[in-house]
């Protein structure tokens, strides 16, 4: 990874004088923690293996601090942030500290939920802007005239579509979104995310680990996850209550079944950890209709329906959609 020293990161009193001028007041209901050191963000951004031939999609910037680290490394930004007053002024805080960088960045306004492959085929280079993206160029011409230099040649053209996600994820939806930009998001091949570390232990968690649960097996769906390095509080403002740590996730590299067996296999997974003290064949029986089809489906499969679905492979769990 080579980065670029012209783009100048965020510290503590950078963080505190951007959110005092953008009157932002971080909010639990957002999930807003801002990350202010700076030798975090660069290991973040090494962690990720981030280089210029990337395409990196950021969930929730924030006051940018992950962003010119990405930016730094010469990679291409999109940026996809809830809060409008954030994503509003995310241009101009890159165009001031990043120079010739900001052309690279992307901002859509927007609930990354409901972000859809067509929502970044909408930003492409040339087409329309569709409601809630943000003009990184424009905004940051006009806002930074003496800050950056840039002209429409070039404007970061996303038809390239993100192959790498890199996020602090706000902790109460940091799963749902994981999986659902992996299955909207096919391009997608490599994630690390800073999420609660009860949340990273759940997402890495393996077959018979007491935390091995719906989101395990879910991503298991789609790759590899494993929980790389714990992060310390004092590194966000304001500082949290809980402990964090990073996730990286690597997808499967063989393309991966259609969505109608995925969902199948999803409906198998959540029925099966929906009363995890019950074995199989009782957890299994509304999914299925009765406890006595879930047997057969079971056996059918090569499953044990006396087992937990806390002792299943995500092959298993296939195995078993399959034989229904």
């Amino acid at each position: 990874m080579v980065t670029q020293p012209d783009v100048a990161l965020l510290g503590p009193a950078e963080v505190r004088a951007l959110a005092t001028e953008f009157a932002v007041r971080p909010t639990k209901k957002l999930g807003q923690n801002f990350v202010h050191d700076a030798n975090t963000v660069r290991r973040i951004v090494q962690l990720a293996g981030v280089d210029a031939d990337d395409v990196v999609l950021e969930v929730g910037p924030g006051l940018g601090s992950l962003t010119l680290g990405l930016l730094a490394t010469g990679a291409s930004v999109v940026a996809v942030e809830v809060d409008p007053v954030l994503a509003d002024r995310l241009p101009a805080t890159v165009g001031a500290r990043a120079g010739a960088a900001a052309s690279r960045l992307t901002v859509l306004a927007a609930d990354a939920l409901r972000l859809r492959a067509a929502d970044l085929a909408g930003a492409s280079g040339g087409s329309a802007a569709p409601d809630g993206v943000v003009s990184h160029v424009q905004d940051v011409v006009s806002r930074t005239q003496d800050a950056v230099s840039c002209t429409q040649d070039a404007v970061f053209d996303v038809r390239d579509a993100p192959n790498l996600l890199v996020a602090n994820l706000p902790y109460n939806i940091a799963v749902p979104v994981v999986l659902h930009l992996l299955g909207e998001l096919p391009s997608l091949r490599r994630v690390l995310v800073m999420v609660q570390t009860e949340v990273a232990d759940r997402m890495a968690a393996g077959p018979g680990s007491r935390v091995y649960g719906v989101p395990s097996a879910k991503l298991a769906w789609y790759g590899t996850a494993r929980k790389v390095a714990p992060v310390p509080r004092a590194v966000f403002w304001p500082v949290p209550n809980v402990d964090s740590a990073l996730v990286s996730f690597e997808r499967h590299a063989e393309v991966p079944p259609g969505q109608a067996e995925r969902d199948r296999v999803f409906a198998v997974i959540d029925a099966a950890f929906a009363q995890r003290r019950k074995t199989l064949r009782g957890a299994l029986a509304s999914w299925a209709g009765s406890a006595q089809r879930a047997e057969r489906i079971l056996r059918a499969a090569g499953v044990d329906p006396a087992i937990r679905g806390e002792q299943l492979t995500i092959t298993d769990f296939t195995r078993i959609a399959a034989a229904a």
